[in-house]
């Protein structure tokens, strides 16, 4: 099975790493799906979650907001300002911040809440 190398990396960690079969995430050109062998790639990250299949069949879900997407030589690095995986989010604490962010007229802090949630519930609907 061909695969390709992945880095997760948030500017204060290393969030995830490994080996996976696609990567799916937002880009500024929308939605991207990088698997083995795909053409290079340099793009802005947007706010979005994004999926990765690991080679041994499951699933890493993270939520990721803003930074930059390279991939060459099947080696895929995903630097983000701010990414947590799935199972790293406090989902009654998201859903408080999308309440607030609701009735602030936040539109940003609402998309930031939103991909939390949706990552956090994401990770439940794999498993």
């Amino acid at each position: 099975m061909a695969e390709l190398h992945v880095e997760l990396v948030a500017a204060d960690r290393k969030v995830w790493s490994g080996a996976a079969t696609i990567v799916v995430a937002r880009t500024a050109s929308g939605d991207t799906g990088i698997m083995p062998g795909h053409t290079p790639v340099l793009s802005v990250l947007e706010t979005g979650p994004v999926t990765i299949r690991t080679v041994d069949g499951g699933t890493v879900i993270a939520a990721v907001h803003g930074g930059f997407i390279s991939f060459a030589d099947n080696k895929l690095s995903l630097l983000a300002e701010i990414a947590e995986l799935a199972d790293e989010i406090d989902v009654a604490r998201a859903e408080r911040a999308l309440e607030k962010a609701k009735s602030d007229l936040d539109a940003h802090a609402e998309r930031r809440a939103e991909v939390r949630l949706f990552a956090a519930r994401g990770l439940k609907a794999h498993a």
